[in-house]
Order: C-alpha cells, then structure tokens, then sequence
C-alpha cells in the first residue's frame, strides 16, 4: 500500500488537508502548549495529556507488574501535566484482558505504588509537582470482557463480530442482556472502586465511557428495554448515578470522562489490498451514537452534545473526546499508517481521521466552554502534531492536547517539546501498529502480550517483539 505520510514541514500538511476538502490550522507558537489551566478547582502547568494507554502488563490477579511500573515512571518524569491512568477494571468479570489492572483489595496497595511513583518521578525530573493532576479510568469492559461478552443491548451489526470464548461461538440474538438488577449492581461497584481510588490520592477519577465498552454501549442502547434503554435519559442513568453518588460522597474529587462522541459502524478488509468497507448492515442503524443513522459514515451530534451538557451540570469538569471502537473501526480511533494485523487498510487519508477528532472535539469544546476538553488523534501528525495541538487550544477548540501511542515511543514527549522546541525525531511513532499488534497477540502463558515500542522502545520490547511476531504472522 501507499505512504500517506511524506510532509516535511507543517505547511504541507495544511496543504494537504486543503486538497482533501478540510481546513487545518497549524502553529509554529508552541507557548499555549505550556499556559496553565484551572480545571474545577485545580490549576494543572500544561496543556499535554499522556492519554489511558493500557500495557496490557499487569498480573493475572489485576496489580501492576514491572512493565506497568516502569512505564507510569517514565509518564511521570516525561513532563506532562495531566497523566492519564489506564483502564482499571471495577471487577474480575469487568476486565478486557487478563492482564487489565484490577482495583479490588488485593491490588489497592500496588496501584497506588504505582501512582505514587509516577508523581515522585515527576517530582524528581521537575523539581516538584506544582500543576500535576494524576487520574485513573474505572471501566467496565462489557461487550468486550475477556470472560465473557456483558451485553448491555443486542446490536445487529456488530453482535455478529462479538466472540463468545465461553461458548466457543459469536454472540446470538437469543444470548440473555445484562439486567436492570445487574446494571445496578454494576454501579455498586463503581462506588466500591471509586472509594479505592479517593484512597489513593488520585487527583480525578474518570468514568469510562468510550470504545463501545459497556458504559458507551448503553448510549448506544436505544432498542433495550426497562430504565437503562431507549430514551437518552435513561441510557444515561448508570453513568447520572455513578457520578451523581460520587460527588455525594466526595465532593471535592474532580470528575472525568473518557467518551465517544461518534461510533461509526464497523468495518472489515475486502479484496486484494483488504481495504476496510463498512459490514453489511441495515438502515436506519439501530446503536449508533452519534452517528447519522440513515448514512453512518457521517456524525450527528445531537445527542453527545446534549450529554455532555448534562455531564457538565452534574459535575463533570474533564472530558477526553475520542470515537470509533478499536476492534470494529479502528480508523476512527487511531489513524495509522500501517493497520493492526487484526484490522484493515484505512478506506480514507488517515489525515481525514485525524480531522475528524479536531472537529469533534471542537463541537464539544464549544457546547461546554466551562468544561476542560481534551483532543486526540495526534499521533498521526508525528513531528506536526505539537503544531496543531497549539493552533487548536489557541483557537479555543479544545482546552488540552492528548498523546497516546506517542507516549509509548517518547514518554518525555512534553519535556522534549519545551526544552528543545521539538519532538525527538528518532523516536517520533510513526503509527506503524506495532504495540497494537503486540496486544493483539493472545499466544502468551498470561493470555497476553504487553504492549509497548518495539522500534523505538528496543532494549525492553524488542525481544518480545521477536517472540510474538512469527505467531502474528502465522495469525495473519
């Protein structure tokens, strides 16, 4: 396949995004990068993000191992600001892989280690930890628990991609849903892990809801039945009561959430060049959110946008912004040069997507002005992505820069930038998928790989990248 990615200076991204329709605006100005910002009652020094990247590194029973440490370490020296803890399972059967962290009594003590080591690293590299707000992401993996799919509603596009490893089978229109009695269950143990993480110290707790894991599956859930589907008001009950009993408890705890905007539909490889096209599917779509149902390729924001009004008024003052799911249509969340080995060729410039993400985020940022509105979709920019990230918080279209998979090649990304002017170009991700195509290969004794940069990360995943690779290309 063709190389996207052929810039040698900002303007020619610009120009690019001109041909394909778009505007982009760009900055050489890197200053608001580095302005501080008060989110609730909390002042944090920058404006980067190191976004929730799980490492897939944990241990069996859910605590933090080597690699997790090693890795919240290197966020916590590496100069951003607000450091985004990962996807932290609220229960055994909540986890989306074996090796997810686990907050329950037996790992407590070690996620908070591996916290507190963060923020001391940060205070070791910067002298103190003025500005440092640290966060962990409460989950609940739902439709993609690695026990067993947790179905909040039947979907008929993507049910027929859902594997059922329990059953040795994909998911069936017969399989029973979640009930109102387990939704509020489930909800109890949200407060449970929230009370854990309060503990900790954590400066903001964040609420998942992305990635059509189970919270964002239940914005989508127009066709379930009872209190938890079919008006947005009731799709929204289980993330209303888990925040509204959290800030009962503990109200100075800042309030987050991780949230899709936009799920698309999926997508799979077809012909030669296994190009990705939409799966066969009917219209008017059933669970799509923020999606046009009548012609899923495009957003319709009414109902994210009314949602995050309503999470604002119900104390929510940091909203990540992202869309699309990273097992159906992984185009949207991460535009990428190379596909994982489980997905497909971009079916548009991955430039397209990256726009995407600027102009949902936008949206949001501009219905809720009040609120701290973090964008993704960096990555793909490589060494221009700092020059868009300072164009679109000085233009108010989104109050923080998040990094994910950069992160992972460059963990000091942030310090590079200030220091230097300038990303560190020989370890610049180049979106190749490499430490996708490490979680996506299950052959390990602990059910999974951990994730990292085998190209720019050698000396640590470099040979487990040399282990997994000929099962991947057995795989593919």
């Amino acid at each position: 396949m063709a190389r996207y990615f052929k810039y040698k200076s900002a303007a020619e991204v610009v120009e690019d995004a001109k041909r394909l329709g778009h505007e982009l605006r760009v900055s050489e100005d890197f200053s608001p990068l580095f302005q501080p910002l008060t989110i609730g009652r909390r002042t944090v020094g920058n404006r980067l993000v190191v976004q929730p990247m799980e490492g897939c590194d944990g241990t069996l029973d859910g605590r933090p191992d080597e690699l997790t440490y090693r890795r919240y370490v290197r966020f916590g020296a590496g100069g951003a600001k607000i450091i985004w803890g990962e996807a932290t399972a609220i229960a055994d059967e909540a986890r989306m892989n074996p090796r997810q962290l686990w907050l329950h009594d037996g790992s407590e003590s070690e996620i908070a280690r591996m916290l507190d080591g963060c923020r001391n690293a940060h205070r070791e590299a910067e002298g103190n930890d003025d500005g440092l707000l640290i966060g962990l992401q409460l989950t609940h993996s739902g439709r993609f628990s690695c026990r067993k799919p947790l179905l909040a509603t039947h979907d008929p596009v993507l049910d027929p991609l859902t594997m059922d490893k329990s059953l040795g089978r994909r998911v069936a229109p017969e399989d029973s849903l979640l009930t109102d009695d387990d939704l509020k269950r489930i909800e109890d143990q949200y407060l449970v892990a929230a009370r854990k993480a309060v503990a900790m110290g954590v400066d903001f707790l964040d609420i998942k809801q992305c990635h059509r894991y189970l919270l964002s599956e239940l914005l989508a859930a127009r066709n379930r039945p009872g209190d938890y589907g079919g008006s947005l008001e009731n799709r929204t009950r289980l993330v209303r009561n888990v925040l509204g009993r959290i800030r009962e408890e503990f109200p100075n705890v800042l309030l987050a959430t991780r949230m899709n905007v936009f799920d698309g539909v999926p997508h799979r490889g077809e012909g030669e060049d296994f190009i990705g096209v939409p799966v066969p599917h009917a219209l008017p779509l059933v669970t799509a959110f923020g999606t046009n149902l009548d012609n899923p390729a495009e957003e319709d924001l009414s109902e994210p946008l009314q949602v995050v009004r309503w999470l604002r008024d119900w104390g929510v003052r940091l909203i990540n912004v992202t869309a699309g799911n990273p097992y159906a249509n992984p185009h949207f969340v991460r535009p990428a040069e190379f596909p994982p080995i489980d997905g497909y060729h971009s079916p548009e410039h991955p430039l397209l997507g990256v726009l995407r993400h600027f102009r949902l985020t936008r949206a949001v940022q501009e219905a809720v002005p009040d609120v701290a509105v973090v964008g993704s979709g960096y990555s793909w920019l490589q060494d221009f992505a700092p020059h868009a990230a300072a164009a679109n918080i000085a233009s108010g279209h989104a109050a923080l820069a998040g990094f994910g998979r950069a992160t992972l090649s460059q963990p000091d990304f942030a310090r590079q930038l200030r220091d230097t002017g300038q990303f560190d170009r020989k370890r610049v991700c180049r979106t190749f998928s490499y430490c996708t195509n490490l979680m996506r290969t299950k052959d390990h004794p602990l059910g999974q790989y951990a994730t990292g940069c085998p190209p720019f990360d050698k000396e640590v995943y470099g040979p487990l990248w040399k282990e997994a690779e000929p099962k991947l290309t057995k795989k593919k």
